[in-house]
């Protein structure tokens, strides 16, 4: 069977079994704090299992992109290694919400894997969970017992806490699970070990495939367990690994699934797959890393430096290094890949093939990036092993046996900065460097690495509370598409500590606070109690999972009555104004600019809009002005807004409407249009009732935000008055300065011209002060064991001069060691000049002498060997300076 029979096998036969086939979530998660990635097939049920969003299918299957490269789940260096860890992974899953238990589920999973799909059964194991004291958890003989009707008792495994029984973190629903393994060892191999003693002891071919989790109980903040009021039923079945068992391959690489990029890679790199493993595993990498990159990307989240960003960035970078250290790929390759992938998934994740050309342009511009920053890091590595020669007082390097393993090391330190700050890996510095003889200090560096994160960790640590449920109830209403004020009552809160902070998060049964999504801010406003004589202030609003969340820094004293929700009706409007000029605008922008424009991130709030889109050249700016120009008519307009609530999916996408890629859009959707033959788009934000509330819009910049993005900034209404008016203000001063020109960008540009002119004359006067002072000052030369040495203070205004100055006596004196000492703009300068001979006869080093007479004026510096400079902040050792000078000829 391919990769494609297989996956559509398992779909239809739970639909066969009374599931709703859905479709896969985002790789990239969105309103969840606790996640960045989608990482389990579970996580879009979240807020299901949680009971915070009530039950649309008891039933449910699909296919889920998943991704595990950080946190707890963190498979990355392990891929490309071994046979079956993956970044990106699929993750077929069947679902029960409060609807069947062990019973059906384990009867359904054999039945698919030994009538389906004919695995043999005496390959199979299964686990059930055996127990633990600790937790006061009993052995699941209810498990073990259904299993018996399928399986032999001795091919029934008793697992531990760790393997059989699932958590979602250290806190929420869990329960035990029963996992099936299956032993892909040959006839032989089976008959002389028995599979049952290798089932989770890491052996290569005898696998875990499908995992049965039980949802029975809810995980309290002080560890303790709560029975769910409805059980639940949560499997996941790698389809990699899946497809390497129904195709007889003793690796997932080995299957439809990724040898068609093997091939691909092993065809442009001429070297075949399968005769060298570090050459193997380097189109694993390459093969495995742009299936995470390409979906990310897809689903919206671009390679940056923070957060889900610099993730991709960081596998994109892994996968570049091993082309380009195991592979010989010096150009950029890694992109092409991405046209054999949506090949692939056409018809399975169609978001990839739609968006190909974008997904291909970015992955080539960090690959060519990055490319550049593996170019400059080998030239700093030369730099460093050119110090580590100068100074040549590194110990021997001795490892655990005694023995010298290298004559020279490098300071962890040194090495973290290379990898931290340029991006440089790790393991390719430890190469190049191993090969001149030059060990790393890696205690060091782990050590640097070590509190890297633990800054990282402590920064964004937050600690969450248990609900407090203060009246029944599991649904909040939310009525603020109507009304901005609304009675209420308290469902629940908890306390939550963050940076110090101490806050509290409340469960509204009916509100009118719009949370955070989409790019809109969430609401501000205020909690007041009925009688409306205390109030509290709401300071934001989010969604976590599907929940409504208002953050306060007080509660009420008494919280079981009702109350008014209160939005902040001023923000709101300008928020408002900005979230439907982000609609016009992006309808403008493929007017003018072109169809491919695509929406790729938003930010809305009270203040400004900033309009992120997928495009590879400068917006011009007669291109901003046409679409200024276009907004603003269409503001004047006033076109009344049509809003549909609750409209099917699919006869939305059908009537053209505008949807984003990365979404995840329900059954039922609200579309927001603005004129149909114009914009219309899939949107939960809030907006105007019709245009001419926007009153004005106004571009106040164009720019790249990454490669393929660009990102426009704009304001509306009194934000834009105020803007032209202080526009107009400054033009107006610009006049009075300039004395009420006819043209005032003539008379600027004279005034630049003038500028230059003088300063031209000025560094010409500058030059020929230096150029006479040379002779005056080589003719100050002494003559000290063979080195002609100058130590002298100099009077002039910049850096330049000082080095001009420099350079000029050194082509008028020989076997030179020259000292300048300066006073510039009130900061001291040392340079230090060598003729090249001293520097290879008598061994002097200008960067090491100038470290050393920068400490008398309490600075630093560097530079080559024969010419250096420092500066620093004391100005009075300049002196001092001059007359240490000499001791590095006596």
């Amino acid at each position: 069977m391919t990769t494609k029979e297989i996956r559509k096998a398992f779909l239809d036969f739970f639909e066969s079994k009374g599931h709703q086939i859905v479709s896969s979530a985002p790789i990239v998660v969105k309103n969840d704090p606790t996640l960045m990635f989608t990482n389990a097939g579970m996580n879009q049920f979240k807020d299901i299992f949680l009971g915070e969003a009530p039950v649309k299918y008891p039933r449910v299957a699909d296919t889920q992109r998943c991704l595990r490269v950080s946190g707890k789940h963190n498979d990355l260096e392990e891929v490309g290694i071994d046979t079956y860890h993956h970044t990106m992974f699929e993750m077929l899953g069947n679902w029960s919400f409060g609807d069947y238990f062990k019973a059906e589920a384990a009867a359904w999973s054999w039945e698919l894997l030994t009538d389906v799909y004919k695995i043999p059964k005496d390959q199979l194991y299964v686990s059930v969970f055996a127990g633990d004291e600790k937790e006061g958890l009993p052995m699941d003989q209810e498990a073990f017992d259904l299993w018996k009707q399928f399986v032999d008792e001795d091919r029934i495994i008793l697992g531990n806490k760790k393997d059989n029984f699932w958590e979602m973190g250290e806190t929420g629903p869990c329960g035990p699970c029963s996992e099936i393994h299956v032993d892909c060892r040959d006839k032989a191999e089976r008959e002389k070990v028995e599979g049952k003693s290798l089932v989770n002891a890491d052996h290569p071919q005898v696998i875990e495939i499908w995992n049965n989790v039980f949802m029975q109980f809810n995980r309290l903040k002080d560890g303790s367990l709560q029975p769910l009021p409805a059980k639940h039923v949560d499997t996941g079945m790698g389809l990699e690994r899946l497809v390497r068992v129904l195709q007889g391959k003793s690796s997932n690489y080995d299957t439809d699934v990724f040898q068609p990029l093997i091939q691909f890679i092993s065809t442009h790199a001429k070297i075949p797959y399968g005769q060298d493993e570090k050459t193997d595993i380097a189109m694993r990498v390459m093969a495995d890393h742009i299936r995470a990159i390409s979906f990310c990307i897809a689903d919206g989240q671009l390679p940056s430096n923070n957060k889900a960003g610099y993730v991709i960035r960081r596998i994109l970078r892994r996968a570049v290094r091993y082309a380009y250290q195991y592979l010989n790929f010096k150009e950029p390759f890694l992109n092409k890949l991405v046209t054999v992938l949506a090949e692939q998934f056409d018809g399975v994740f169609p978001e990839l093939k739609a968006q190909q050309d974008f997904v291909q342009k970015v992955v080539l511009e960090e690959e060519a990036a990055f490319l550049r920053t593996l170019e400059s890091g080998l030239v700093r590595l030369d730099k460093l092993f050119d110090k580590i020669e100068a100074d040549g007082e590194h110990p021997l390097l001795i490892d655990g046996k005694g023995k010298q393993v290298a004559s020279k090391g490098i300071s962890g330190s040194e090495v973290f900065e290379l990898y931290d700050t340029y991006g440089f890996p790790v393991d390719l510095i430890q190469l190049i460097l191993r090969e001149r003889g030059v060990l790393i200090d890696m205690d060091g560096f782990n050590a640097a690495l070590q509190q890297q994160k633990s800054r990282s960790r402590a920064a964004t640590a937050i600690d969450t509370g248990d609900w407090v449920t203060v009246n029944e109830g599991d649904e909040t209403e939310f009525v603020g598409y109507d009304e901005l004020e609304t009675e209420c009552r308290i469902l629940k809160y908890r306390k939550v500590n963050a940076k110090g902070k101490e806050q509290y998060q409340l469960v509204l049964d009916r509100t009118p606070f719009y949370a955070e999504s989409g790019g809109q801010v969430g609401d501000t406003g205020k909690l007041e109690d009925f009688s409306r004589l205390f109030e509290f202030e709401i300071t934001d609003t989010k969604k976590e999972n599907g929940l409504i969340i208002h953050f306060t820094d007080m509660l009420p004293e008494e919280m079981g009555g009702s109350f008014w929700a209160v939005v902040n009706p001023v923000n709101r409007t300008s928020t408002e104004n900005n979230h439907s000029a982000t609609h016009l605008l992006h309808a403008a922008l493929k007017e003018v600019v072109g169809s491919h424009v695509n929406q790729k991130g938003s930010l809305v709030n009270a203040d400004y809009l900033r309009f992120d889109f997928s495009h590879f050249a400068k917006v011009t700016d007669e291109e901003l002005s046409q679409i200024e120009s276009i907004v603003n008519r269409k503001i004047r307009e006033n076109i009344q807004l049509k809003e549909r609530r609750n409209v099917p999916y699919q006869e939305a996408i059908s009537s053209g409407v505008t949807a984003l890629f990365g979404e995840k859009y329900g059954e039922f959707v609200r579309m927001i249009t603005f004129d149909d033959q114009f914009s219309k788009e899939l949107c939960g934000g809030t907006h105007v009732k019709a245009t001419g509330q926007i009153g004005y819009f106004k571009i106040i910049s164009e720019s790249a935000v990454a490669a393929g993005v660009r990102r426009i900034e704009a304001i509306t209404g009194e934000k834009a008055e105020q803007y032209i008016s202080e526009q107009s203000r400054l033009v107006n001063e610009l006049k009075g300065v300039l004395k009420n020109p006819k043209d005032i960008s003539k008379s600027v540009e004279s005034l630049l011209e003038e500028n230059n002119r003088l300063k031209k004359e000025l560094e010409k006067s500058i030059l020929e002060k230096s150029a006479g002072m040379k002779h005056e000052i080589a003719a100050k030369a002494e003559q000290i064991n063979g080195i002609n040495f100058i130590a002298q203070k100099v009077s002039l205004p910049n850096a330049d001069a000082v080095k001009n100055l420099a350079y000029s006596i050194k082509d008028i004196v020989s076997d030179l060691f020259l000292v300048l000492a300066a006073d510039i703009d009130g900061k001291p300068n040392i340079t230090v000049m060598l003729s090249e001979n001293l520097v290879k006869e008598k061994g002097l080093n200008a960067g090491n002498i100038v470290r050393e007479l920068a400490k008398e004026i309490q600075g630093g510096g560097g530079g080559q060997p024969f010419y250096a400079t420092a500066g620093g902040k004391d100005i009075s050792g300049l002196e001092r300076a001059l007359e240490k000078a000499t001791g590095f000829v006596g």
